[in-house]
């Protein structure tokens, strides 16, 4: 189940990141399997309401491949799978972000993140991304966080920029973006 009730202990019923507008939940089987089915009902069984929107068309195709890295990760969420980002007002779903899978053998992790499009240019997906990055930063060996985002995507890029992250490589549809653990700045 998804849980966002406060606990002293850090299991992955209780992993969560708190922002000063936002809530990020992540995504467990269970939930991810109900929404692959289309079975919205399990976030309102949560008091969680999926904002307009959302999931949008880019969330249901990822949503295969947010399970697939569950299943990898031995079932329950560790942190570096994707993750629900709600407002705190209403606890209301207006996107999601995460990683996409645990940290390669150089320490780097790769992080995206969605926001729906009523909710855009109001600096929801810096605040989640940012989150995430200082809460993987956090975590033992991470050395670095990589991004890609399609070189017509501006926003993304300013996003990312504003976050300190460096492109490293462009072609004609991505560019790749890095952000070492040396350069972040909390």
């Amino acid at each position: 189940m998804l849980s966002h009730q406060p606990e002293r202990k850090r299991t992955s019923a209780s992993l969560r990141i708190e922002t000063d507008r936002l809530l990020l939940i992540p995504f467990t089987r269970e939930a991810t399997s109900a929404l692959i089915r289309n079975e919205l009902g399990i976030l309102e069984r949560e008091g969680l309401k999926a904002e307009q929107g959302w999931p949008d068309q880019d969330a249901i195709e990822t949503f295969p491949k947010i399970l697939r890295n569950l299943e990898l990760a031995g079932g329950a969420p560790t942190g570096f799978e994707s993750w629900l980002v709600l407002k705190k007002d209403g606890l209301r779903i207006i996107g999601d972000a995460g990683f996409k899978g645990r940290p390669n053998a150089s320490g780097e992790a790769d992080i995206g993140y969605a926001i729906i499009q009523q909710e855009r240019r109001a600096g929801y997906g810096t605040e989640a991304a940012s989150a995430l990055v200082e809460w993987a930063f956090g975590q033992p060996g991470v050395q670095a966080i990589t991004a890609k985002c399609l070189t017509g995507n501006t926003a993304s890029a300013r996003t990312l920029i504003c976050m300190g992250f460096r492109e490293v490589s462009r072609d004609d549809e991505y560019i790749s973006w890095r952000l070492g653990k040396d350069r972040h700045f909390v």
